[in-house]
This record gives structure tokens, C-alpha cells and sequence, in this order.
């Protein structure tokens, strides 16, 4: 599928995109590598992190139903889901930058508008 160039209403639609679920923007601006790998990193962070949570709240909800509680949840799980989330987040916004500097760069080269262009109002 050929790639289609960017212009500035499609870069900060990409953009805005990106930063609601990080890669998603990155695979429409026509950057496979870098949305795919956006979009891993988030997902594995999230499962840690998920994992992590779940296991705490199943040892609260254990104590308070006056059951012994259950070994604490490993803190790695939080540590690395809360920091490959940040590097994904990192990554989102260094491809957004460089999203709205290829739209800009592609802008310059193209002829400014000219008034003959613009379609004709209609006759009343």
C-alpha cells in the first residue's frame, strides 16, 4: 500500500490519535515500526501493571474477609509495567514531533494556493 504524504490536518489528526492510544497514530502516518512497537511495549506494561494490581487487591480483599493474607505481590510487576508504559508514552511523543516535522517539510515543497483555485461562489 503506498504511503500517503502527510499534510498538516493529517499529521495533527495522527498526532491526536497517537496520544489517545499510543502507535495507533504511528500505523495511519504510515509508520509500522515504530506503532507496532508503541503499541507492544504499552500492552506488556499494561499487563504487568494489571497483573500487579490484581494480585494487591485480592490481598486486601482477603485480609478484610479475615483470612490470612496472601504473599505480597512482586513489586517488579508495577515497577517494570509503570516503566515501560512511561517508555512507550516517550516514544509516542518523540514519533508525534517527528509526524508534525515531516508534514511541515512536505508543506514547504508544495506551490502556495492561488485564489483561481478556490471554487466559485454559487449565484444567488
Amino acid at each position: 500500500m503506498p504511503r500517503v504524504p502527510l499534510n498538516r490536518d493529517r499529521a495533527w489528526a495522527c498526532v491526536l490519535l497517537n496520544l489517545g492510544v499510543p502507535g495507533w497514530g504511528s500505523l495511519k502516518a504510515g509508520r509500522p515500526l515504530a506503532g507496532m512497537g508503541e503499541m507492544v511495549i504499552l500492552i506488556a506494561g499494561l499487563v504487568l501493571f494489571g497483573t500487579w494490581m490484581y494480585e494487591w487487591l485480592h490481598g486486601v480483599f482477603v485480609t478484610e474477609l479475615g483470612d490470612p493474607p496472601p504473599p505480597a505481590a512482586a513489586p517488579w510487576l508495577w515497577e517494570w509495567g509503570i516503566g515501560l508504559v512511561g517508555t512507550s508514552c516517550v516514544w509516542t511523543i518523540i514519533t508525534c514531533v517527528s509526524i508534525m516535522r515531516e508534514a511541515k517539510a512536505q508543506e514547504k515543497d508544495l506551490p502556495p494556493p492561488r485564489l483561481s483555485d478556490l471554487p466559485k461562489p454559487p449565484i444567488l
